[in-house]
């Protein structure tokens, strides 16, 4: 006799998009919002959840009533503010997430699942999510799927300095032959979150209260999809991407918001 999975899997599960986008960046000031090739930053992102067809909702979770309404002119819902208290600095995504899965259900438009998409992420396009959902969808016993890359700084050649002495970041490997005095080629594969995006089950945070659970599978994001908009370099870097051709953004139908 087997017992019956506690969560089984459903058929056709609901789930909405999350997109982030307090207004306090100190970094890069406004960053959610800053223009890249005509449009701010944020469109992008919700234009490419939108395309991909896949939401029952796609909502902004902001503190602002500007970026609100540069939301709400992009197609995206912006159904109530995110508080303050869940928009400082080292405010954990848990608390934000928690607070817009809880008002959604009180209003009657409970999801199976959720979706995080940052505006750091311009290159993310329908397809890419697309992609991602389905393959969220055909695996069994999972809570959550994450963005990942290959590191393009192995951790095994990755030091701490205590005062005058370091230590290996990563004890591990023969001592005869320790990670950091290793070839790169000899190393594990390693991979690194990106900012692209993440989905998990809804019941992870409103039941385990974590936004990624215990069991995460990955997802490859390909050439672009995993760039993240951080820093003024990578701003840089971003608009000459597009300007030559080598990163695509998704289409925004939208005339550019007059900032």
């Amino acid at each position: 006799m087997t017992l019956a999975d506690p969560n089984p899997p459903l058929s056709n599960p609901s789930v909405v998009a999350l997109i982030p986008a307090r207004s306090g960046s100190k970094r890069v000031p406004d960053k959610n919002i800053r223009p890249l090739a005509g449009h701010p930053l944020i469109a992008y992102s919700i234009a490419a959840a939108i395309q991909s067809g896949i939401f029952a909702a796609v909502i902004v979770s902001t503190d602002s009533e500007r970026y609100a309404e540069i939301s709400r002119y992009y197609g995206a819902e912006v159904p109530f503010m995110r508080p303050a208290e869940f928009s400082g600095d080292s405010s954990p995504d848990i608390e934000w997430i928690e607070y817009t899965l809880q008002r959604l259900a009180a209003d009657g438009r409970p999801c199976d699942c959720f979706s995080i998409l940052r505006p750091t992420s311009p290159f993310r396009l329908p397809e890419t999510i697309q992609r991602a959902w389905n393959e969220f969808r055909a695996e069994v016993g999972v809570d959550s799927l994450r963005a990942v890359e290959k590191c393009g700084q192995h951790p095994g050649k990755m030091w701490v300095i205590r005062g005058r002495r370091m230590l290996p970041l990563l004890p591990i490997g023969p001592a005869d032959q320790p990670w950091h005095s290793s070839q790169y080629p000899s190393l594990p594969e390693v991979y690194v979150q990106n900012a692209s995006l993440e989905i998990a089950w809804s019941r992870v945070v409103l039941e385990g209260r974590t936004i990624a659970g215990h069991v995460v599978m990955p997802f490859l994001t390909r050439d672009a999809e995993g760039f993240d908009v951080n820093q003024p370099y990578d701003w840089d870097l971003a608009e000459h991407m597009v300007q030559n051709r080598t990163a695509r953004l998704p289409p925004v139908r939208q005339r550019p918001y007059r900032l």
